[in-house]
């Protein structure tokens, strides 16, 4: 909760700007906090949940450059640990948006039974926003284009709409 309610409320500046003393000392601030193990600490969740996605990004790029690692390496200590996995996600979604929806239609295709309701939620929630860049990950990295990995595990009306969300045969 401590993560979740200020992703969702706080107020993120979308512009392109970039600060980059701020980010230098805001990668040290996430390597003490990281380093400590207080994945909860207010001033690692207020940099994650405040800035720009570009203000973000020259954080953790200083945070590799500078302490050897990325942030999610260094936030792998425990895999099994729900809340850093969370943590996880969350960067890899606010930085990366199209490699993390990529991963999450992969496992939900990928599997023994379509995990529908994880390919519904992103495939409807992202049709009209960042799809065609999702869908270019997805063929990067599955050799496969996404409407044919959908067409071969779905049928139906469920498939035809999927397909029209997707954008049939516009990768």
């Amino acid at each position: 909760m401590e993560l979740l309610v200020p992703l969702v409320s706080a107020f993120r500046y979308e512009g392109d700007d970039l600060n980059m003393t701020l980010a230098k000392s805001e990668a040290k601030i996430l390597h003490e906090k990281i380093s400590d193990k207080a994945y909860s600490d207010e001033e690692l969740i207020r940099i994650l949940t405040t800035r720009s996605k570009a203000q973000l990004n020259a954080t953790l790029n200083h945070y590799n450059n500078h302490f050897g690692n990325a942030v999610n390496k260094d936030l792998k200590t425990d895999p099994e640990d729900e809340y850093l996995k969370l943590l996880r996600a969350t960067i890899k979604c606010l930085t990366c948006p199209e490699k993390y929806f990529e991963k999450v239609l992969r496992l939900a295709i990928n599997r023994l039974g379509t995990d529908e309701g994880a390919l519904t939620r992103v495939v409807a929630t992202r049709a009209e926003v960042d799809m065609h860049r999702i869908k270019e990950e997805y063929q990067r990295r599955n050799s496969v284009p996404l409407d044919r990995a959908v067409a071969g595990d779905t049928s139906g009306d469920y498939e035809k709409m999927l397909l029209a969300l997707i954008g049939h045969g516009d990768a």
